[in-house]
């Protein structure tokens, strides 16, 4: 059984192992211009990592055979698509999706 000086430590341990990534590089760049071509060349991260997981998610390996569709999160996938395209909210489309995804799960 974990003592309550143990499990602080933990948490602190826990706690800074979580912090510090996130921290330093907001603390570094601060004191850095980046040129604008970079500047250009970052602003297509958030959409190639996001698409990346939309498609990690829609395609499944099932061993030997290959790859197959994951027909649920196809469905969810669709209106969650239009939502995004007409609300061109980020937030607004996080919560529509996951609202299908409990839907589709539902039904299915």
């Amino acid at each position: 059984m974990m003592s309550n000086t143990s499990f602080i430590l933990l948490l602190i341990g826990c706690t800074l192992v979580t912090f510090i990534p996130r921290v330093i590089p907001f603390l570094v760049a601060r004191n850095f211009t980046i040129s604008e071509p970079v500047e250009k060349w970052l602003s297509y991260l958030p959409v190639c990592i996001f698409t990346g997981l939309i498609v990690e998610s829609l395609l499944e390996t099932s061993g030997s055979t290959g790859i197959r569709i994951n027909w649920e999160a196809l469905l969810a996938t669709i209106p969650t698509i239009i939502v995004a395209f007409l609300s061109k909210s980020l937030l607004t489309t996080v919560l529509f999706g996951v609202v299908c995804m409990a839907i589709v799960r539902l039904i299915m």
